[in-house]
């Protein structure tokens, strides 16, 4: 038996575990992220500097790093992932939300926070939280409520049951998410014996599953009796790879598919049945068509309240669902009528269930699909004008939109940019987004013509996400262009894996739209009759003691420069268009900083979002808000 340290009996474990997928086998773990610390450099870095195959990646923030290897198994449809370690402390702590990134989205993350002392001896280690009432507790105890798994090895021999329960997590469809494995960081050098066995190479396989020929039997008959199905195509096609066969039964039975934010790009944007973005960022052709289907039938999808509009957007009074779904927890949401199983293989089952089953919806839908069409060309086209402009977000901001003019020197509408991004890439480039007023956008105008090009990370909605995703999904794409579309609130939060796509040779594309605030936020509060408030960029004024002086104006270009990336600075459509075309011709990450006027998004198409609008208050229009949510309210399903 191999005599190891427990973090040598990591590494080499992770090196022999491989996941077999329709008769394919691939190495399941490429490499491992880390920012190295006191907790983790001894133990799982001396590991790391033997490694017979794991790549080392250096991270810069922990929480970023975390976002990388998310984008990465995204990217990679879940069948390959990066590990992430960290020192103890706040090393872990800036993990967390990573980890929280990956179980609501259902991508496997396996991180390896360093922890304190098993032994206590050191007490309290530099980092270390101490509870009184609680010896047993560390920062990562923090982890528990957001891991799919969680565990804690004080003893080498722990390391072997909670790594095999660690890959049945992380290989199960279902189950996926963060996998917490926290070791103390003496017990990272101590050494055991292993047995042999424990390192032989390990194959995870995954299986198809299909749901009771009854469930299925039973689900056809309710879509033959229906007369306008709708489907909603949500994650579980992208990782199931099951587009085609979502395709192949929209044209079977002449239905709709409306895609969320993680089913975006399993079925190309220019597909015929495929009416695009559904629900609070949803367009007007699906939020049109929604409210009159009679079936609704989600594939892949947890059924959030952004694709539901809060459980308000199906309003025939004899509605049902069915959902497919390898989770049974998601598949039993708006007690749906549950089919669990693999999305391609459900599809498939229920297609030759149904015969020649035909739907009366395809009048609706086209005629949907025209009026979205030429509402899409108006937004791409909007001009600024300096008599009678009105914005698309209008009545928040009109009086002060001269003065954001002027000071960001430009007259660009965000949703026009973005159409020249969308229409001027390579059509096999990758998008990445994650937070803010543009993945509303994205969701509503993105046009992806082949597979797998939107990687949008939405369940979460986390600011940050987007440049380190970009530069995750780089890494899983390396011959791909890819562009991380972020807000300048989001570029604030989090853009210091920039500096690794550097280091790393990775080129992105970072397209920053710069409107000088938190936009989407406040869209939010003005919206819902509140003053603007904390989400303007406005130096303070002193004398009124208030965040409401003249806005700010920031370089992004010149702080990516300095960070050795290739930078333009953009406030025309012709800049826009040349800078495009000149960051296509550059070897080294580039940054374009895109200067946009604020509430140029796109507004809702109806869809309503429940959010919580104060009962009380001195404004009238906060509370005619409040009453106009009750009146909402009314419409919306109670579960």
């Amino acid at each position: 038996m191999p005599v190891l340290t427990t973090a040598q009996a990591i590494v080499r474990f992770l090196e022999q575990q491989y996941i077999e997928w329709d008769g394919e086998e691939i190495p399941f773990v490429d490499g491992m992220f880390t920012i190295f610390g006191h907790g983790n450099v001894l133990g799982l870095g001396q590991a790391l500097s033997e490694a017979k195959r794991l790549r080392v990646y250096q991270g810069k923030n922990e929480q970023g790093m975390g976002h990388a290897a998310i984008s990465y198994a995204k990217q990679n449809n879940r069948k390959r992932i990066i590990a992430c370690t960290s020192s103890v402390g706040p090393g872990s702590a800036n993990m967390v939300t990573a980890a929280s990134v990956a179980t609501v989205n259902n991508i496997p993350l396996l991180l390896f926070p360093g922890d304190i002392f098993a032994s206590r001896q050191p007490d309290p280690v530099l980092q270390q939280v101490e509870q009184p009432h609680d010896l047993t507790l560390s920062t990562n105890d923090a982890f528990r409520p957001v891991s799919k798994f969680w565990d804690r090895i004080t003893r080498p021999e722990q390391l072997m049951t909670s790594l095999i329960q660690a890959m049945r997590v992380l290989t199960n469809p279902a189950e996926t998410g963060a996998v917490t494995v926290s070791v103390p960081q003496d017990v990272q050098g101590e050494a055991y014996d292993f047995p042999e066995s424990f390192f032989q190479k390990r194959v995870h396989r995954v299986s198809r599953k299909v749901p009771d020929e009854r469930s299925v039997k039973e689900a056809a008959a309710l879509i033959r009796s229906k007369k306008r199905p709708f489907i909603i195509c949500g994650g579980g096609v992208r990782y199931s790879e099951a587009g085609e066969s979502l395709k192949r039964m929209a044209e079977a039975w002449n239905v709709p598919i409306a895609e969320t934010q993680a089913g975006k790009s399993a079925v190309e944007s220019t597909h015929e049945w495929n009416v695009g973005g559904l629900g609070v960022t949803g367009n007007l052709a699906a939020n049109t068509l929604a409210p009159k289907a009679d079936v609704i039938i989600a594939v892949g999808t947890r059924l959030a309240d952004f694709t539901t509009s809060s459980k308000q957007l199906f309003r025939d009074e004899n509605v049902e669902f069915i959902s497919i779904n390898v989770s049974e927890f998601h598949g039993v949401k708006m007690d749906a009528s549950p089919l669990i199983g693999d999305a391609q293989a459900v599809i498939e089952a229920l297609v030759n269930e149904t015969g020649d089953y035909t739907s009366e919806f395809k009048k609706e839908t086209e005629e949907a699909k025209t009026a979205w069409a030429r509402e899409k060309e108006r937004l791409y086209s909007i001009r600024y004008t300096e008599e009678g402009f009105t914005p698309e977000i209008a009545g928040h901001l009109d009086e002060e939109l001269q003065e954001y003019r002027k000071v960001l020197g430009t007259d660009l509408a965000q949703t026009t940019a973005l159409g020249i991004v969308n229409r001027e890439i390579d059509e096999d480039a990758v998008a990445v987004g994650a937070a803010g007023s543009l993945p509303g956008d994205m969701q509503r105008l993105w046009e992806s013509s082949q597979k797998y090009r939107y990687n949008m990370e939405y369940g979460y909605s986390c600011m940050g996400y987007e440049i380190s995703g970009a530069f995750g999904a780089k890494l899983a794409e390396p011959d791909k262009e890819v562009y991380a579309m972020v807000g300048d609130g989001s570029f604030l939060m989090l853009h210091s894996e920039m500096i690794t796509s550097v280091q790393e040779n990775k080129k992105i594309n970072v397209m920053l739209f710069d409107n000088s605030g938190y936009g989407c936020i406040n869209n939010l509060q003005m919206g819902n009759g509140m003053q603007s408030i904390g989400t303007e960029f406005r130096h303070r004024d002193e004398a009124k003691d208030e965040m409401c002086g003249s806005v700010m104006h920031i370089d992004y270009a010149k702080v990516a420069e300095g960070y050795g990336l290739k930078t333009y600075r953009v406030t025309t459509e012709e800049g826009l268009k040349e800078a495009i075309a000149d960051a296509k011709k550059q070897t080294v990450s580039t940054l374009i900083d895109v200067k946009v006027l604020p509430k140029t998004m796109t507004g809702d198409y109806e869809s309503w979002w429940n959010v919580g609008v104060s009962e009380v208050s001195e404004r009238e229009s906060v509370r005619e808000s409040f009453e106009d949510k009750e009146k909402q309210l009314q419409q919306a399903r109670k579960y």
